[in-house]
């Protein structure tokens, strides 16, 4: 695996959101497992309340936006309390800069942004092989649950901060705009 050595990680800009909207749009465009409706989602997302800026990143090399990554807030409800936590929706990186590691680094620095902003964990759905290299464990070791029907082992979560998620249990309740 190689990386662009020009590699720019930086917090996604107004002026960025076509170019952000064609990286999506290509990044899943031949995936399977997908709806292919990602990048309508990352509109939405920033168009609702709890789009916080800080947590949308770009990867640029040269003066191409070749990758983004968005975390939202959301809630795991369970019968007594509520906690907020992130969820990681979507990756990408343009189907030419793929398997370079870029989507790697897109990942660790979304996960430290949102550590400084006093997050304590990330929630996702995803490719059961790619997201465990990251810390990601099966939501269900934690007493979390997702609202869709699928695998277990493509429902994942990661703690942010030791323990971050001690304690933490119940079903993930998503902003509105996840769901067009």
């Amino acid at each position: 695996m190689t990386t662009t050595p020009d590699l720019i990680i930086r917090q996604e800009e107004p002026a960025d959101y076509e170019a952000v909207f064609n990286v999506i749009e290509s990044a899943f465009k031949q995936m399977e497992h997908s709806d292919h409706q990602e990048q309508w989602l990352v509109q939405r997302l920033r168009q609702s309340p709890g789009f916080i800026p800080a947590l949308s990143l770009v990867a640029v090399s040269g003066q191409q936006i070749i990758g983004h990554i968005l975390l939202t807030p959301i809630k795991i409800k369970n019968e007594q309390e509520a906690f907020t936590s992130l969820a990681l929706a979507p990756v990408s990186v343009i189907p030419e800069y793929q398997h370079k590691g870029i989507g790697g680094r897109l990942i660790e620095a979304a996960h430290q942004k949102a550590r400084e902003a006093g997050f304590r964990s990330v929630v996702l759905l995803g490719h059961a092989a790619y997201y465990p290299r990251f810390g990601y464990k099966k939501a269900s070791e934690f007493g979390i649950k997702l609202p869709f029907d699928v695998p277990d082992e493509y429902c994942m979560a990661i703690e942010l901060t030791k323990d971050g998620l001690n304690g933490v249990n119940g079903m993930v309740e998503y902003p509105a705009a996840f769901f067009a």
